[in-house]
C-alpha cells in the first residue's frame, strides 16, 4: 500500500483492554523487565487465544481512526523490552538481577550468565498475524541492544559494551527474520540512548548499527523520556540526539508534544526522516486537531514534509483506550487536514 505525505503511525503500542491485562497492577510500577505473567487476567491455557482477539482490535481501533502505518500494539507483551529480552539464551530469569531505571530506582532485571543468544525468532508470528489482519502498512518494534544491556544485571561478559554488542547480534537476526517474513517497517526502541547519554556516546552508536548491519528494509529508531505515565518531568532536549545522524536507520522517533521540544535539533537529523511525535500522553484529554496539526506545522521550518512521519510521542499502553483511540483520530485528521494545506 503506497503511503500519503505525512503518513501516521503509532510509535508502538496501544492501550490493552482492560479484560485482558490488570491495568491498575500495570500503572502502579515501572515496566517489567522479567517476565510479569501476574499481569494477565486470563488463565495462561486461554491467553494466547485472548490475545490474538485483543490483537485485532487494536488493529482495527487503528485502520477506524485512520492510520497510515499500522503496528501490532504490542498487545502482547507486558512491556516493549521484556517480552523480546527474556526469550534470548544466556539469561536467567528464574533468579533476576537488579539494575537501576531511568529515574535511579532499582529493579529487577534479567540476569546474564552465558552467552546471549537468539534460540529462535521471538516476533515473526505476530508480525504475520499483524500482516494477516490488514493490508496497511505495517511496523514491528523491538527492544534495542544498548537499552537491553542497561536492563539487565551483566554476570557474564567483562563490561557493558560487550553485553551490548552481543545483544545486537540478537536484534539483528531478529529484524532479518522481520523483514523477510513481511515486515515494511521495523523500529529499535532505545530509550536509554537519552537515558544514559555518556555510555551512549562511549558505544551505543556502535551496538545500534551493529543491530542494523546488512539490514535490507526501511528502519527506525525511538528515543524516548520515558512513559509519559510514568516519567512526569520532561528535560528540555535530549542529551543524546544529534549522533544518530551516524547510524545506519532510515528514521529517527522523537517526541515533541510533552516536552514542546525546540526542534532546531532536526537540523542535525536532516537526511533522515523523522518520526514525530506529536500526541501528548501525560493526558488522557484528547487534543483538537488543530492542536496537533499546529505541532506538525512546526517541523515544516526545519525539515520538508515529505521526511515527516506524525505519530504519538511514545507508546499508549497507559492510557485509557478511550483516550488512545480519540488521540488516534486527531492524528490521523490533523494529517488530512495539512496535506489539502499543501496540495
Amino acid at each position: 500500500m503506497s503511503l500519503p505525505l505525512l503518513p501516521t503511525s503509532l510509535v508502538g503500542s496501544y492501550a490493552q483492554p482492560d479484560w485482558l491485562i490488570d491495568r491498575a497492577k500495570l500503572a502502579g510500577r515501572f515496566p517489567p523487565r522479567v517476565r510479569a505473567q501476574e499481569l494477565w487476567r486470563i488463565p495462561p491455557e486461554h491467553l494466547g487465544e485472548a490475545q490474538d482477539d485483543a490483537t485485532i482490535v487494536a488493529i482495527r481501533a487503528q485502520e477506524e481512526a485512520g492510520l497510515d502505518i499500522v503496528t501490532d500494539g504490542e498487545i502482547r507483551r507486558e512491556s516493549y523490552s521484556n517480552h523480546f529480552a527474556t526469550a534470548l539464551d544466556g539469561v536467567d530469569v528464574d533468579n533476576p538481577g537488579t539494575a537501576l531505571d531511568r529515574s535511579g530506582h532499582p529493579n529487577p532485571v534479567p540476569r546474564i550468565v552465558g552467552p546471549i543468544g537468539r534460540p529462535h525468532p521471538v516476533e515473526v508470528q505476530d508480525l504475520r498475524f499483524l500482516r494477516a489482519h490488514t493490508d496497511r502498512t505495517i511496523k514491528m518494534t523491538v527492544p534495542g541492544p544498548f537499552t537491553m544491556a542497561q536492563q539487565a544485571q551483566n554476570d557474564h561478559y567483562p563490561d557493558a559494551e560487550a553485553a551490548a554488542m552481543a545483544y545486537a547480534e540478537a536484534v539483528n537476526a531478529e529484524i532479518s527474520d522481520l523483514f523477510a517474513a513481511g515486515a515494511d517497517v521495523v523500529q529499535i526502541d532505545e530509550p536509554y540512548l537519552q537515558a544514559r547519554p555518556d555510555a551512549a556516546r562511549a558505544y551505543g552508536l556502535k551496538a545500534l548499527n551493529a543491530a542494523l548491519d546488512g539490514v535490507t528494509g526501511t528502519t527506525a529508531v525511538h528515543l524516548c523520556f520515558g512513559y509519559a505515565a510514568i516519567i512526569h518531568e520532561r528535560p528540555e532536549g535530549y542529551s543524546f540526539l544529534p549522533e544518530l545522524a551516524g547510524c545506519s536507520a532510515d528514521q529517527i522517533s522523537i517526541e515533541t508534544a510533552q516536552s514542546e521540544l525546540d526542534l532546531g535539533v532536526l537540523a542535525d537529523l536532516s537526511e533522515k526522516t523523522i518520526i514525530l511525535g506529536v500526541l501528548d500522553l501525560s493526558t488522557p484529554e484528547v487534543e483538537s486537531v488543530e492542536t496537533v496539526a499546529g505541532r506538525i506545522r512546526r517541523a515544516f521550518d526545519h525539515l520538508p514534509p515529505a521526511q515527516i512521519v506524525p505519530a504519538s510521542d511514545c507508546g499508549m499502553k497507559y492510557l485509557p483506550r478511550a483516550s488512545a483511540f480519540g488521540k488516534m483520530q486527531a492524528l490521523a485528521a490533523a494529517a488530512r487536514l495539512l496535506r489539502k494545506e499543501l496540495a
